[in-house]
């Protein structure tokens, strides 16, 4: 580990595979032309899925199939995951509609609401993948930097206890997602205008941040307002945490190196909260997040992937170490923090009243917007945000905010809400639950997640609602594989998937997203899962003490006894 007087550097290993492809893709043009109007399969070539995530989409297919289409000796049923930037969660109701519409026109039917207070668009075919880009920037949003080694979606606190501190945020938000994005013509240039110069005559693109390579791996921003902790942001690469005055927005105690991910038998690979680097004031964020992300973008390990996020980065040279290499780029050190408290990682349901005005929070489960059966979800919200007036905001528990209801729409809104049972009464556990998409579509998903989460949501709940608990609100967060995409290392109940119905079971994590959960249990079946949670459900109910949470009395069973 260096001291903060040896210069630092990056690990003297060869880049990986990955790197290489980034370094020759001449600024995320790599070969998508061409792949895209390729008519003999329905995939890219294999160098452009990795370019193809900087323009903010993955190449995906019907695990489903893939045996019985194999049988037939054909390709995989090839497709792709469209990822929408929205900073903040905020849009428009028309955008909302604009959405609604592509995911009819090239899409699978339905919206996905994201951990990260994006949406995303399944079962796009190659075909239609420009049309539908097209569409998504005519509607004023862009998929740029959705995904791949960049800067993601920026996260922010969508609503506050006033309008001027909301909109502080909310500009702070902007200001960041603008600065930090990639600066390539290659998406505009292959999306948007259509045209491509010949390569003698193609202009020199520029990264004056990112540089031509990017960065290592993915990096995540996110602001929060305590007390609420809806962004997760101690597991952020990059978190602000605002420090108030009132209505008025001081500053932010800056926190780095959060990361969710890790890899099943490798315990070089981790989960990890983010590290306090100090105070820093308002009009000094954007030089704070660009020089974070630069010392990551030279300092991060470029040889294993593994090893590649910010986290690994400050516990390889040092936290303070790193802070001194962030100070040294920004040209001013860090004030010591402030002080703050966060509650609670939760959303706030049904009507609620801010500043003078109305606004609605809706449980979207596991942030799937589709029709099924008598759930007509996407519907009822398409019918709300042609008759809402306000904004829509998404939140990073996969759920929905109409905010700024005006009074003369409330009961049109009440009454759509009523018709389509969107404000039925729900289980505690069930308003906490988290998963994500895993199979049958993402190719790392090693077990079930969204598809199982309300088969085993009912069986906790009888369970709870049989010892007085069906509304204590139990954070339960379920991932397909060890990458965490939703965050199931800090959640009170965390199932990450390991193979077809076998999971890790870990417990005691704080619901205020501020303590990693331990493991308790691998390779755990539903029979094993359910003997291991009820008795502590039991014990819970029996024993907890005043205003405890479960994941304070587990952590608390856990602690090792003085």
């Amino acid at each position: 580990m260096a001291t903060e007087s040896e210069p630092l550097g990056a690990p003297e290993l060869p880049p990986s595979a990955v790197e290489d492809i980034k370094s020759r893709s001449r600024y995320l043009r790599g070969t998508l032309l061409e792949s895209l109007s390729d008519p003999l399969t329905g995939a890219l070539r294999p160098d452009d899925t990795q370019v193809s995530k900087f323009h903010g989409f993955y190449q995906q297919d019907d695990r489903d199939l893939r045996v019985e289409r194999q049988a037939q000796k054909l390709e995989p049923l090839y497709s792709f995951m469209i990822r929408i930037c929205v900073p903040g969660g905020v849009l428009a109701p028309q955008q909302w509609l604009a959405l609604d519409d592509l995911a009819d026109r090239y899409g699978d039917g339905g919206l996905r609401i994201t951990t990260r207070q994006s949406v995303q668009l399944h079962g796009v075919i190659k075909q239609d993948l420009k049309a539908t880009i097209r569409a998504i920037n005519e509607a004023v949003l862009t998929t740029l930097s959705a995904c791949g080694d960049a800067n993601r979606n920026v996260m922010g606190t969508p609503l506050t206890c006033s309008d001027r501190l909301t909109d502080s945020v909310q500009r702070v938000v902007r200001e960041l997602s603008v600065e930090l994005a990639p600066r390539t013509r290659a998406y505009h240039e292959i999306w948007i205008d259509g045209e491509k110069l010949p390569e003698s005559e193609s202009p020199v693109d520029e990264e004056p941040l990112y540089g031509p390579t990017y960065l290592p791996r993915k990096f995540k921003c996110a602001v929060v307002v305590p007390p609420d902790n809806d962004v997760d942001i101690y597991a952020q690469d990059l978190g602000f945490v605002a420090i108030t005055d009132g209505e008025t927005l001081s500053g932010f105690d800056v926190l780095a190196g959060g990361g969710m991910g890790r890899a099943h038998g490798d315990d070089s690979t981790y989960a990890r909260l983010g590290s306090m680097l100090g105070f820093c004031t308002t009009d000094h964020c954007v030089d704070v997040a660009r020089s974070v992300l630069a010392a990551q973008r030279d300092l991060g390990n470029r040889g294993e992937r593994h090893h590649a996020r910010l986290k690994y980065t400050m516990d390889r040279v040092g936290v303070e170490a790193f802070r001194a290499d962030v100070e040294r780029r920004m040209g001013f050190a860090f004030q010591p923090a402030r002080h703050f408290e966060l509650d609670s990682t939760l959303d706030h349901f049904g009507w609620s009243e801010r500043a003078g005005l109305e606004h609605l929070h809706l449980h979207v489960p596991s942030g799937r917007v589709r029709n099924a059966g008598d759930h007509q979800l996407r519907q009822a919200l398409h019918e709300l945000a042609k008759v809402h007036e306000g904004s829509i905001r998404l939140t990073g528990n996969q759920n929905l905010i109409l905010v700024g209801v005006a009074p003369n729409t409330r009961a049109r809104i009440q009454t759509i809400c009523e018709q389509y049972h969107l404000l039925a009464p729900r289980s505690g556990i069930r308003l906490s639950a988290l998963s994500c998409v895993a199979l049958p579509t993402c190719g790392l998903a090693m077990a079930e997640a969204e598809r199982y989460m309300p088969s085993l949501l009912a069986l906790l709940e009888r369970r709870l609602e049989a010892m007085g608990l069906r509304d204590e609100r139990i954070v339960i967060r379920m991932t397909g594989c060890p990458n965490g995409c939703a965050r199931p290392y800090n959640a009170e109940i965390g199932l990450v998937g390991r193979a077809p119905g076998l999971y890790d079971l870990y417990l005691g994590g704080s619901r205020a997203g501020t303590r990693l959960a331990k493991l308790v249990a691998t390779n755990v079946k539903e029979p094993r899962l359910l003997e291991l949670l009820s008795p502590l459900f039991e014990q819970f109910a029996r024993e907890r003490e005043p205003g405890e949470r479960f994941g304070d009395f587990c952590a608390r069973q856990q602690a090792p006894t003085p």
